[in-house]
């Protein structure tokens, strides 16, 4: 018997691709959201499934926005179709290092990719009859902070007094970008709501020109935010290491680290908080910037990428696993902003955390009545 505190390193017998399927279906807002980019009322999601010649299966999903993903659901199936799961007949699904060979000798298409290597994560985790938190050698509990989105000051106060209240959550991530004067107000605002004893993270997603960031960043240092995300667009250049190295808060970097490569040249550069988006680039590639993160002792953040309430029993798979003890609390509660799921175990947020379900095979919580009735 092996204790789950610790990984597990036995190996399966040798697994090939049986067959697969894509499902897509829209889920609609409880309200409309301005992102920074565009204003919605329903998010388009894909359901990645495949199954083993030996009958188990795994699941991914992923989110369908061409401006952010650069897919369309037809595009996104022939890609699949005709390029990344060809390379998959030959290999052994149940060798994680040979799946990511495999898929780094295909150029681009970082969302195909994505949905490859979760489910095939979750396809192992089912097949040796774990938790894949607990394969990893995680805990079941995985600590959250909301995320508020862009909406008027009082609005984004009176929703962060709630989600402290009622879920208990002891961070939250806030989304700024609507101007300098906005966010100033937002943040009067949210304090006086919530008290001083939550942490609050600000992400302006880039909205800020590079040249005026640093005053930015001490203006949110200031106001007592703790972390700054995206607050202008980053590289890892000597812009950036002065803007870090002077501005007194880390720089959460999330837009333009999308590999470990990018999370080394950012590591290089004096980074102190890189974060990793399982549903965008692949529990493989998350848990090697992870890896990058722990090496120069920087903060990690397992970070949201639209997923709904099954997309997040997948993605917190990696957050619960996380050993980083500077690792910022998941920023996983966007999937409380639908009007509907596709999944049968939507997850509670109690006391600021999330607990994971002791099952080994996700496949079993989707609910596929609700992903036939909302497919477009």
């Amino acid at each position: 018997m092996t204790k789950w505190g610790k990984p597990v390193s036995f190996r399966i017998r040798r697994v090939k691709l049986g067959e697969w399927s894509l499902h897509f279906y829209r889920l609609p807002y409880v309200r409309d959201i301005q992102w920074v980019y565009a204003a919605e009322n329903s998010g388009d999601y894909v359901l990645l499934k495949i199954v083993a010649d030996s009958g188990a299966a795994g699941i991914a999903e992923g989110v369908i926005k061409p401006t952010r993903t650069g897919y369309t659901p037809r595009s996104l199936a022939v890609v699949l179709e005709d390029v990344i799961l060809p390379q998959l007949r030959q290999v052994d699904l149940a060798d994680a290092k040979a799946v990511t060979t495999a898929l780094a000798r295909i150029p681009e298409n970082r969302l195909a990719k994505a949905l490859v290597d979760n489910a095939c994560w979750t396809l192992r985790a089912a097949a040796k009859g774990m938790p894949l938190w607990a394969l990893w050698g995680g805990s079941r509990e995985v600590e959250v902070c909301w995320m508020v989105t862009r909406q008027t000051p009082a609005r984004m106060a009176a929703e962060a007094a709630v989600a402290c209240d009622k879920h208990g959550v002891r961070t939250l991530k806030l989304q700024g970008g609507q101007g300098w004067e906005t966010d100033a107000r937002m943040l009067v605002e949210v304090r006086a709501a919530v008290g001083n004893t939550i942490e609050l993270i600000v992400d302006a997603n880039g909205s800020y020109a590079r040249e005026e960031a640093l005053e930015y960043v001490r203006t949110l240092a200031h106001a007592g935010v703790t972390v700054a995300e995206d607050p202008c667009p980053l590289a890892p250049d000597a812009g950036y290491s002065a803007l870090q190295r002077d501005c007194g808060l880390p720089i959460l970097v999330d837009l333009s680290c999308a590999s470990a490569d990018d999370a080394r040249l950012y590591a290089g550069r004096g980074a102190r908080a890189l974060a990793a988006k399982p549903a965008r680039i692949g529990f493989s590639e998350a848990r090697a910037i992870e890896n990058v993160a722990a090496g120069g002792h920087a903060r990690i953040a397992v970070a949201v990428y639209y997923e709904s309430a099954l997309g997040t029993l997948i993605s917190l798979q990696h957050a619960a696993a996380v050993k980083n003890p500077r690792r910022i609390p998941a920023s996983h509660s966007f999937f409380m902003l639908l009007k509907s799921q596709v999944t049968r175990l939507s997850p509670q947020i109690r006391g600021g955390k999330i607990e994971l379900p002791n099952d080994a095979d996700l496949e079993k919580f989707v609910d596929w009545k609700a992903v036939q009735r909302l497919q477009f």
